[in-house]
């Protein structure tokens, strides 16, 4: 195993954790953003208020991208795991 190898490795798994957290990632971005400008407007500073819509929305977005998610990470590790004899020669 070479070092181009190894920074290959280690590329592909970035990509794929950032891949795969995106979803979660976004929706607990985008509903924290409407919220934060319902405070603004509002003027509640409520600290509860940013955490539980976050907390199930990311939930349901997990839920819901879960499928996708490990076939993603399956389609990855497959592959790895099947010349892993390869990667250690």
């Amino acid at each position: 195993m070479n070092a181009d190898t190894v920074l290959d490795l280690g590329r592909n798994a970035m990509y794929i954790t950032l891949l795969v957290s995106a979803p979660m990632l976004l929706s607990g971005m985008v509903v924290g953003l409407i919220i934060s400008v319902f405070q603004s407007v509002t003027q509640i500073q409520e600290i509860t208020l940013t955490f539980v819509p976050k907390i199930i929305v990311v939930m349901v977005a997990f839920a819901l991208f879960m499928p996708w998610m490990l076939a993603v990470f399956i389609a990855y590790v497959q592959p790895l795991f099947g010349g892993f004899d390869a990667l250690v020669r």
